[in-house]
C-alpha cells in the first residue's frame, strides 16, 4: 500500500487550496511535508492564482516542527531542517499572490510562524497559537511576527512561550478574522470575489505593492532572519536543548 500524501494541492478555478495532510501528527512539518510544500509553492508561483489558501486537515492547523524521530537526528541534520523551514516561510511571505491561512485548533512553533507568514489570516472557530522555539535557543520567524503584531508584543510572546487564544490573536493583529465553521465556504467565496474585481495585471501589482510595504522578496530583513536562525541553531548542543525542553514541558 502506498503512503498517503503529506500534502494536497487542488485547483478551484483561480483559487489554489493547499492542505496539510498529517492529522495524526497534528500536521507537524516533517521532511516529506516540507519538500511537498516547496513543490506546491513552485507550482503556485507558475500558475499565479488569485488566492492560495493554506489549511490543515483534522483538528489542528500545524503543530510545528516534527520532532517525533529526534533520537535519529544530529545537531547538523536539525540545523539543515530548520533552515529549510525558514526558507519555506520566506517563500510563503514573499508569494506574488495573496495567501490565506485558515487555522483551527493548535498552531504552534513553526506552525504559528506559517500562519503569520501568510498575507491574510483567518481563524475558524477557536485556535491557539504559541512561539516556543526560544525555549530551546532557537530564533525563528521573530521578525515576521514583529511585523504583524509589533515588536513589544512579539518579544513578550516569544520570550514567554505563552499560549495565545483567538481573542488575543485578533486584538494583536496576528489573526485578521474569526469565521464560524459553517460560514467558511461563503466567506472564502466572498474574499475571492473581491480578489477578482480587478484585472490580473492590476491585481498582481496591488498585491506586490502592499506586500512590498511589509517585507519584499530578498530583503535585508529576510537575510537577517536567516542569519539569526543559523546562529541560534548552530550553537553546539541543539539536539540536547530540544530534548531537555521536551522533557521539561511534557505533561506529568
Amino acid at each position: 500500500m502506498s503512503e498517503a500524501p503529506a500534502l494536497q494541492l487542488t485547483a478551484d478555478g483561480d483559487c489554489l487550496r493547499l492542505c496539510l495532510q498529517r492529522p495524526e501528527r497534528g500536521n507537524a512539518l516533517s521532511d516529506t511535508l516540507v519538500a511537498a510544500f516547496e513543490q506546491a509553492l513552485a507550482r503556485a508561483d507558475a500558475l499565479r492564482p488569485r488566492l492560495l489558501t493554506i489549511e490543515g486537515a483534522g483538528a489542528n492547523f500545524c503543530t510545528g516542527f516534527d520532532l517525533s524521530d529526534l533520537e535519529s537526528e544530529t545537531d547538523d541534520s536539525l540545523l539543515a531542517r530548520f533552515i529549510r523551514v525558514e526558507l519555506l516561510l520566506q517563500a510563503v511571505s514573499a508569494a506574488r499572490f495573496p495567501t490565506l491561512a485558515i487555522a483551527q485548533g493548535r498552531a504552534l512553533g513553526a506552525g504559528a510562524d506559517l500562519f503569520c507568514a501568510c498575507s491574510l489570516r483567518w481563524v475558524v472557530g477557536e485556535a491557539e497559537f504559541a512561539f516556543p522555539g526560544a525555549g530551546f535557543g532557537l530564533v525563528l520567524g521573530t521578525g515576521r511576527l514583529a511585523d504583524a503584531v509589533g515588536a513589544r508584543v512579539a518579544q513578550d510572546w516569544v520570550l514567554s512561550g505563552k499560549r495565545i487564544d483567538t481573542p488575543q490573536a485578533l486584538r494583536a493583529g496576528l489573526a485578521h478574522e474569526r469565521i464560524a465553521a459553517g460560514a467558511l465556504d461563503d466567506e472564502r467565496e466572498r474574499l475571492l470575489q473581491s480578489q477578482r474585481r480587478l484585472d490580473d495585471a492590476t491585481h498582481a501589482a496591488i498585491h506586490e505593492a502592499a506586500a512590498g510595504a511589509r517585507r519584499p522578496r530578498g530583503t535585508v530583513g529576510d537575510a537577517l532572519d536567516l542569519q539569526r536562525l543559523v546562529r541560534s541553531a548552530a550553537r553546539p548542543g541543539l539536539k540536547a536543548r530540544i530534548a531537555a525542553y521536551r522533557s521539561a514541558t511534557r505533561p506529568r
